[in-house]
């Protein structure tokens, strides 16, 4: 049996840059939704420097999921605190800008308007199961949007950093520790 190609792409160059383009209007006018409808408060929640209480949800559904075979089961809630206070150390000394988009992708993330149909999770993280976070994450790195796919691995780089940064999860991938001085 050979494979057969369609004579014509299915999806054209042009037709990329329109969904690319539409994508990125999208996100950009969700995001500054957020940020006039007071969605995107700048003020960081109870215990953070610059974590909110609108990112906090999100991300305690997130992290398990991407610590996934890392963590033992029994270790997981103080390994999802360190995380988040080590991701809340490393965002407070992003720069303004890198800040920014964070912030803008995890508005995108919290609104119920936006977050639904980019990710599929149609009601709150919190009642999000595992399988749909693997979903709403495969879904975006294969993504032919650029956009989501940047986001996904922002996400990616952002929780396994924060969690890798802390020496309980050296031993999981055989790292010793840096050398005594």
């Amino acid at each position: 049996m050979t494979p057969s190609l369609p004579a014509t792409p299915v999806l054209s160059r042009r037709g990329l840059l329109k969904i690319s383009l539409g994508a990125s209007a999208f996100l950009a006018t969700a995001g500054l939704g957020a940020s006039l409808s007071g969605c995107s408060s700048g003020s960081a929640a109870h215990g953070f420097a610059v974590l909110r209480d609108s990112d906090l949800p999100i991300l305690r559904a997130l992290v398990p999921v991407l610590l996934e075979g890392a963590v033992a089961a029994g270790q997981l809630p103080a390994a999802i605190d360190a995380t988040l206070n080590g991701l809340d150390r490393s965002l407070d000394h992003l720069s303004p800008e890198m800040l920014k988009l964070t912030r803008q992708l995890l508005d995108v993330l919290a609104m119920g308007i936006t977050r639904g149909p980019l990710t599929g999770i149609w009601g709150s993280w919190e009642s999000a199961s595992a399988e749909d976070i693997r979903h709403f994450l495969d879904r975006w790195e294969n993504s032919a949007i650029g956009l989501l796919r940047q986001g996904r691995a922002s996400l990616l780089q952002l929780v396994t950093m924060a969690w890798y940064g802390r020496a309980e999860s050296w031993a999981h991938c055989g790292y010793p520790g840096p050398p005594r001085i």
